[in-house]
């Protein structure tokens, strides 16, 4: 069964836009180099110089056309923050390291247990999240250096759970959750889907009230972290060092539900390291890759081939399945040549490991 995204989600991400000098915590001084007077303690006037206006350009009727100027970034962000509030998202301020952008009230005095807002103070991170139009002001009024919002995960009433795809040090997200999709039979819907300037996405989806979904990382799959009960995702409109997140082209506009496999898989606990696995494993996960590498439509061949050499080798059956991988590799129209290139490349790519006894 196919198990990929709509073709018209578009993969490419917006470029990058520079960062501003942070100070040593990531949180820019609002006012740099102002000093108070010292006989009166006011502040000293400065003189702000006007911005140049954008050059006006006549069309074709003479009429002249002023090009509009990208808002400024921690405007922006508010206005998106606030979009997103009325929608139902509960929002926090974030810095350019995707950060919570109000410092704890309790730095230097940790509170035992600790404060996640009883205090009435702002400063707890993801536990200020709110909807309130204007609590989200006063939140952006007290870190204007904020240039973007994280949107609280697992908070109803839409109950977020967010499948963070990433593509850095080799992963391919989206692939792991296709061959994961496939290896538990079930679909992946059309959902909300924000690029990341990475080039990877997030995927919003609306989970159960209970029981709590953990925020993991890497835990499904390598290039696979989930943003559960107590995470946060990036919004999209917010700009980072490494540049702006955004809207996939034609995603939807609502969430879609979790499929139910996928759910139990982020529930499950996790393996213990102590546990020797059952005999059959090994092979069952053998015979899952081949398959995933013959099922592949054209545009994943490549893709899938190096995704599923790269687990093999993790697994310590590089050299068992390179034979096997090659020949579901040419059974979707792959040369011999391109399997054998894509094969040595995963075999570069992944650490060595010990062999698999089975």
């Amino acid at each position: 069964m196919r198990a990929d995204l709509p073709p018209d989600v578009s993969l490419d991400a917006p470029p990058d836009v520079p960062a501003g000098p942070p100070s040593s915590d990531g949180r820019p001084e609002p006012h740099p180099g102002r000093r108070p007077d010292a006989t009166t303690g006011a502040r000293p006037h400065t003189a702000t110089p006007a911005a140049p206006r954008a050059a006006e350009h006549p069309d074709a009727q003479g009429t002249a056309l002023t090009p509009t100027e990208p808002p400024e970034p921690h405007a922006a962000a508010l206005a998106e923050a606030l979009l997103a509030a009325g929608r139902g998202y509960p929002v926090i301020p974030l810095t350019r390291n995707k950060l919570p952008a109000i410092r704890s009230p309790h730095r230097g005095r940790p509170e035992t247990p600790p404060c996640r807002g009883q205090c009435g103070r702002l400063g707890h991170g993801v536990h200020d999240a709110s909807t309130d139009p204007l609590t989200i002001r006063r939140m952006f009024a007290t870190a204007p250096w904020a240039t973007g919002y994280g949107i609280a995960c697992g908070r109803p009433p839409h109950h977020l759970i967010g499948i963070d795809l990433d593509t850095k040090n080799g992963a391919d997200g989206l692939t792991a959750l296709r061959f994961l999709a496939e290896q538990h039979d079930f679909p992946i819907p059309p959902t909300v889907t924000v690029l990341t300037p990475s080039g990877g996405r997030h995927l919003w989806f609306i989970g159960p009230p209970s029981p709590p979904v953990p925020n993991s990382a890497g835990r499904l799959a390598p290039g696979i972290d989930v943003r559960g009960t107590a995470g946060y995702l990036v919004g999209p409109g917010s700009v980072t060092t490494h540049g702006r997140y955004a809207h996939a082209p034609h995603t939807p506009r609502h969430p879609a539900p979790l499929p139910s496999p996928l759910l139990d898989l982020l529930l499950a606990p996790p393996p213990s390291a102590h546990r020797e696995p059952p005999p059959d494993v090994a092979p069952q996960h053998a015979a899952a890759l081949i398959r995933f590498v013959r099922t592949a439509p054209d545009g994943q061949r490549n893709a899938r081939l190096f995704w599923a050499a790269c687990r093999a080798h993790e697994a310590g059956l590089g050299q068992e399945l390179a034979a096997r991988l090659t020949q579901a590799a040419r059974d979707t129209g792959l040369s011999a040549h391109e399997a054998h290139a894509t094969i040595t490349s995963a075999a570069r790519a992944t650490p060595p490991s010990t062999p698999h006894n089975h």
